[in-house]
């Protein structure tokens, strides 16, 4: 009968599949983790990217991500069972070895040695990006809050200020061409995870990008100890901005604008900026973390 519901597909659990050499094919997405400039080049030809850790890869299997497959050492294919089980559930398989098998492999001791390789997605668009974030609820006093990434090309940074992102209800990423790779296994793991269920998309051309995040309603603040040189951009502070985003004809939200340590902002960047945001801190102290500053903002914007 037309309309009449469907089952939902059956899904055959993936095998248990027990692994004694690293040079195992089957395992290369596996090998040499530490090793980055090998990997870059590997995971993207596969489309793939790695998990590593308890937490992340339990993100992961909670994440719209597909994992592939999950590789564990003896003890935590017991230890981590609910790990195996979901992974089985969605139909991968899951590698078992010793872990001297498995630290051969990655090229490294393995912390807790859980690690899972998923398919990495085609890249988001930052149209749909943005509608999406406009249409997301805030709390009361609070609007729509998107983070933009200018030149930050540590994944440690990157990991933090995406875990930050997630806890202040940051809406949406969105990195300029120079960015580090959110998908990187360090950025996940100092994100503990968060980056999965945080959407993110390439803001391209830079900064003439910055005209679509404005078009789409936000405000954009470039979070700068100074303005840009006769620029004409005012400066405003965080309390500032959030009274304004509660006034009359208020923008739909904030899209946060920040740098990477050291350069900051380049000049172009900060004119193309609505306000800039300074952060007063003790006089002894030259800048903050750029994922400390960022948490700073998210705070006061979020309305938490």
């Amino acid at each position: 009968m037309s309309g009449a519901p469907t089952d939902p597909p059956v899904v055959t659990p993936g095998p248990l599949v027990r692994v004694d050499d690293p040079d195992d094919p089957r395992l290369d997405l596996y090998r040499d983790l530490n090793d980055p400039a090998s990997r870059i080049g590997l995971v993207a030809d596969q489309s793939a990217f790695v998990v590593e850790g308890r937490l992340a890869v339990d993100r992961l299997l909670t994440s719209e991500y597909t994992v592939r497959s999950l590789l564990v050492d003896d003890h935590q294919v017991t230890a981590a069972g609910d790990l195996v089980a979901a992974t089985r559930a969605q139909g991968a398989p899951v590698f078992v070895g010793s872990r001297a098998m498995v630290a051969g492999t990655v090229g490294f001791a393995l912390h807790r040695g859980v690690v899972a390789v998923a398919n990495r997605p085609a890249p988001a668009g930052v149209g749909q990006l943005l509608a999406n974030a406009a249409a997301m609820s805030a709390p009361e006093g609070a609007s729509p809050l998107v983070a933009v990434l200018e030149g930050l090309n540590d994944h440690e940074n990157i990991g933090a200020l995406f875990r930050n992102a997630a806890a202040f209800g940051v809406a949406g990423v969105l990195l300029d061409p120079t960015c580090a790779d959110p998908l990187y296994r360090r950025s996940i793991r100092v994100s503990v995870g968060h980056v999965l269920h945080v959407s993110f998309a390439r803001l391209v051309p830079w900064p003439t990008g910055l005209r679509q995040v404005r078009a789409a309603g936000f405000v954009v603040a470039a979070l700068a100890p100074r303005p840009a040189a006769d620029s004409g951009v005012p400066a405003v502070s965080l309390a500032e901005l959030k009274a304004r985003m509660s006034g009359p004809d208020h923008p739909v939200g904030v899209a946060l604008l920040v740098g990477a340590e050291g350069p900051g902002l380049t000049d172009a960047s900060l004119a193309a900026s609505d306000v800039i945001v300074p952060i007063p801190i003790a006089d002894r102290v030259d800048s903050l973390n750029v994922a400390t500053a960022a948490a700073v903002a998210f705070h006061v914007l979020a309305g938490l």
